[in-house]
């Protein structure tokens, strides 16, 4: 019996190393991944993933649309040609009341 008792001993002494040792590999890790993400450089970046307001003002109107800074219903419907985006996005309660970030529902009259 005495034989047993030591066994399980030290299967519980095993576990608890591997368990140490896989917490302090997963913390290691965190602490790189936010090491990485806090030091990345901007300047790695692709070109044409630098986007400035003129570029978000002049993109095409998809389905779904996106509020820039600076837009207004208004422009959206003149830009995108669609008269009834009021209409068509019950979720707008104030057609006044437009953020950047919003997202509208577009149905333009033709494609183009």
């Amino acid at each position: 019996m005495a034989f047993n008792h030591r066994n399980r001993k030290g299967q519980v002494l095993g576990s608890k190393a591997i368990a140490d040792a896989a917490s302090w590999y997963c913390a290691f890790l965190l602490a790189a991944l936010l090491l990485l993400s806090m030091f990345r450089d901007s300047s790695m970046l692709p070109s044409h993933a630098n986007f400035t307001n003129t570029q978000l003002l002049s993109r095409p109107c998809d389905e779904i649309y996106v509020v820039g800074e600076g837009e207004t219903l208004h422009t959206i419907s003149d830009k995108c040609d669609d008269p009834f985006i009021v209409e068509n996005n019950p979720h707008i309660h104030d057609p006044d009341d437009v953020f950047p970030g919003l997202v509208i529902k577009i149905t333009p009259s033709h494609r183009t």
